[in-house]
């Protein structure tokens, strides 16, 4: 198993309804193919420190982001594969470190620091680890997602995520993958992601369907709603009169 992989690539994310989804595959499908994992529940465990600094700076940055990430495809056994995952993005390019181990190795190193192996990707990771004081699983994020990739352009991927959904307890990559939905029933998160320009067969397509690139992220505006739920259940408790709360 190829224990590490460095990506450097432009990603767009577009949000869409299910019939721009249909529309826009019928233009774009012949030339597309299943990647190795195809049609795949994602689980992502996002790590974070206490006062949960590395999703704030993120919301707040202009031109520099950072996450730090633990990935299985399916519920994970203690002997799966999973990914942990650096991953920033400056000036509109991301950069991504992924380590590959099995489960039990990553619940080793998230709680004791112990390295499952020696490389270059893994010291980057473990240094920001170290930046941020070792930061502990904060938010599961999980999907249904469908991930395509064009023979003719080899670092093209297109990935389609539905039913993108949260949850605060039971951070475990080995239960299931229940959370409460980030976005309504009907929408389909694209994320397209190349090293350069995208094909003009794309683009053409895109541009027929009105589809224009926004900013979306996941652990973001999981956050954010965690967050004013927070907020508004202070509020609440007190009776309806505001007060400033440090959450």
């Amino acid at each position: 198993m190829d224990t590490t992989c460095i990506f450097k690539r432009i990603e767009k994310k577009y949000l869409l309804s299910e019939a721009q989804y249909e529309r826009l595959f019928q233009r774009i499908g012949r030339h597309l193919k299943p990647d190795e994992f195809g049609r795949s529940t994602v689980m992502s465990l996002y790590l974070d420190t206490p006062d949960h600094r590395i999703i704030r700076n993120s919301i707040e940055a202009v031109d520099y982001k950072e996450k730090l990430r633990l990935r299985s495809y399916g519920t994970a056994a203690a002997d799966s594969t999973v990914f942990l995952e650096l991953k920033k993005k400056f000036g509109g390019v991301v950069y991504k470190r992924r380590a590959a181990m099995t489960l039990v190795e990553a619940e080793r190193y998230l709680r004791l620091g112990i390295r499952p192996f020696d490389s270059q990707i893994m010291r980057e990771i473990d240094w920001a680890m170290k930046l941020y004081g070792r930061p502990k699983p904060a938010m599961m994020i999980a999907c249904e997602r469908e991930a395509w990739f064009d023979e003719e352009h080899p670092d093209l991927r297109l990935t389609f995520d539905r039913n993108i959904r949260y949850r605060e307890s039971g951070l475990q990559l080995s239960r299931s993958s229940a959370g409460i939905a980030l976005l309504p029933k009907e929408t389909v998160l694209l994320e397209i992601k190349t090293a350069g320009a995208m094909p003009l067969w794309l683009a053409d397509a895109l541009d027929a369907e009105g589809i224009l690139p926004g900013s979306f992220s996941k652990y973001g505006t999981a956050y954010t709603r965690t967050l004013e739920e927070k907020k508004q259940t202070v509020f609440e408790a007190e009776g309806g009169i505001q007060h400033v709360v440090n959450l």
